[in-house]
């Protein structure tokens, strides 16, 4: 339960003390800013407390926006502001500033105005509502009150959180085939007391029932699985403008909002092929080759936001022109549409799948999301390249964790530090020899299962330490970690499609998932603004460079039975070392309340 205490006249017949109650909040009084001070110090530290001035007048959702929601240590709107257990200590000390006696009325005629000025002097990291059309005044006259009253009437609040629980930036698809209709269930759900993460859940094990249905590899399973996997999205979107709804944020949602969507994809994409090997089709390279191709789209559209998180001087012609062209509508949904964001991906995967064959869908999942790679990564390297911008040390320190490089290349880095002029292209340069010399070798060798292949991979991690010797604080620094990933991912794909044995690439796609999830774990700690996973996670899995001498060492010292069994182990090994942290960390997270607003691929 958290605590409202009203301070200032009271209003007799006024609904707030009611609004307050059914916001989840115990109601007290204080007749000044020392009865106030003195509620505060009986409120426990670890309890929210909001201070509301009585002649408040204004929307209920004006009220929930400012008092309940969990993302933000204080925040306000006029008559009324919350302060969390990271911002208590500082309103205990704005209200210990208000003096007494003569001539202080002006401090405290309207105490919450006083005491959200005071807070936001102090940096708390005070949030200031906007209201948009929604009303939050004082009224401190009978006419005011009259006039508020009149503007509260004439603006319908449970429109306005409807309409504010959808994003405000999404795909085609999502905007005008989900949406519409998506926000009413959001709001069913929350009359019901369902929570987003169970909502999340359900999407989760919708997504997996689909996969199981193409799993059976019969045109009915297959016609189910796209319906069901078109039901787990409208559920994905769901859980999300529920948190919106209903304020229902945390670092837990937003963790298994994010990590379920690829785990659904990336289960299905198993479905299809599963389904596939049961009509003599095996497809287990294509499917391997989608998430591999998937994951690295993801990598470099985090690697350039991070490295330009907070980048200063954006002086992009590329930038400007792509701001003209949102002032132009088609134009922003179509080039929404050619980077295949989840909802236009998803729902060409459940047509496909309920129309076609796996190898159809995969096929059309390759080629759609290559050519919206090449749009996307274009761009962004001219973006980078036309620009003016000085990285910061917080991009850089970003870049270098999501690289994950292992023991072996900060071993080499140390000692080529020094060794190159940071801002220069050396590192990306460096990354993409490192990945390009052992592809060229793995699919164009004869025999790469050898230890010559293993000598390349030990030549790929000199390059991949050489790349990360520096701060990666240059124009395209941030192609780095997507050329590690190409790298790590399709050498996995190539030495399991050619030992040619059945297991090995079903046994290559799970290690490459559990892979992936590290890698996307990766990004939502630093996204959440606690930093990467431990040290000692990066170097127990050996890091990119390692997990690819250890895969080229067990190709060639094994069998290719052997080699299957080896990847199968390895895969179960990395999946429970990442997942046993992962979970440790976000249950115990202290990560700002956030609800992931998810990638626009």
């Amino acid at each position: 339960m958290s605590t409202a205490i009203l301070t200032g006249p009271p209003v007799a017949g006024s609904p707030l003390e009611a609004d307050l109650r059914t916001l989840g909040f115990d109601v007290r009084t204080a007749d000044d800013a020392a009865s106030a001070a003195a509620l505060l110090a009986e409120v426990p530290a670890q309890e929210r407390v909001a201070l509301v001035d009585p002649r408040f007048v204004g929307h209920l959702h004006a009220l929930r926006l400012a008092l309940t929601d969990p993302r933000f240590p204080a925040a306000a709107v006029p008559g009324a502001l919350t302060a969390q257990a990271a911002a208590r200590p500082a309103l205990a000390r704005a209200v210990g500033r208000i003096p007494v006696g003569a001539g202080t009325a002006h401090l405290t005629d309207v105490l919450t105005e006083t005491l959200t000025d005071s807070l936001d002097r102090d940096d708390t990291g005070l949030h200031r509502v906007e209201l948009g059309s929604l009303v939050a005044t004082v009224a401190l006259t009978p006419a005011q009150r009259a006039e508020a009253m009149e503007a509260v009437a004439a603006v319908d609040d449970e429109a306005i959180r409807l309409r504010t629980a959808v994003k405000s930036r999404d795909g085609f698809f999502t905007t005008f085939c989900i949406s519409p209709y998506s926000r009413y269930l959001a709001r069913w759900c929350a009359r019901r007391g369902l929570t987003p993460n169970q909502v999340t859940t359900a999407s989760l094990l919708t997504a997996l029932i689909a996969a199981g249905s193409a799993a059976t590899g019969t045109r009915t399973g297959f016609v189910a699985a796209g319906v069901l996997l078109l039901l787990s999205f409208v559920l994905d979107c769901t859980d999300g403008q529920l948190a919106r709804y209903s304020l229902q944020y945390s670092t837990l949602g937003a963790w298994l909002d994010a990590t379920f969507d690829r785990a659904k994809e990336y289960a299905y994409y198993a479905g299809l092929a599963l389904g596939a090997a049961r009509a003599g089709d095996d497809v287990w390279a294509l499917a391997l080759g989608a998430m591999v191709l998937q994951t690295c789209r993801h990598v470099v559209d985090f690697a350039f936001n991070e490295a330009n998180h907070d980048a200063t001087g954006n002086t992009s012609p590329t930038a400007a022109l792509s701001d003209k062209l949102d002032s132009v509508g088609w134009t922003v949904w179509i080039r929404r549409m050619i980077v295949l964001p989840i909802g236009e991906r998803w729902a060409m995967i459940a047509v496909l799948t309920a129309l076609t064959t796996p190898r159809i869908v995969f096929y059309a999942l390759l080629l759609g999301c290559a050519l919206a790679a090449c749009y996307t990564t274009a761009g962004r390297v001219l973006r980078s390249l036309t620009r003016r911008a000085r990285r910061t040390d917080r991009a850089a320190r970003a870049l270098a964790d999501l690289a994950d490089s292992g023991p072996l290349a900060e071993l080499i880095a140390r000692g080529a530090h020094g060794r190159g002029r940071t801002g220069s292209f050396l590192a990306p340069a460096m990354a993409f020899l490192s990945a390009a010399v052992l592809l060229v070798w793995v699919i164009f060798e004869a025999d790469p299962a050898s230890w010559l292949t293993v000598g390349v991979a030990v030549c790929s991690a000199l390059l991949a330490g050489a790349a990360v010797s520096r701060p990666l604080k240059g124009a395209l620094d941030w192609l780095v970690p997507p050329f590690f990933r190409a790298g790590e991912y399709v050498t996995i794909l190539v030495l399991a499609a050619r030992a040619d044995v059945p297991g090995a690439l079903p046994a290559a796609f799970g290690l490459v998932a559990a892979v992936a999830y590290h890698h996307y774990d990766t990004v939502y700690r630093i996204r959440g603004g606690t930093g990467a996973p431990p040290r000692w996670l990066v170097r127990a899995t050996g890091g990119h460079e390692g997990r690819v001498l250890a895969v080229t060492v067990l190709a060639a010292a094994l069998s290719p039975e052997g080699f299957t069994i080896a990847l199968t182990a390895l895969a179960v090994v990395l999946a429970l070392l990442v997942l046993i942290e992962s979970i440790r960390f976000w249950v115990s997270s202290g990560a700002p309340a956030v609800h992931d607003e998810g990638e626009p691929a």
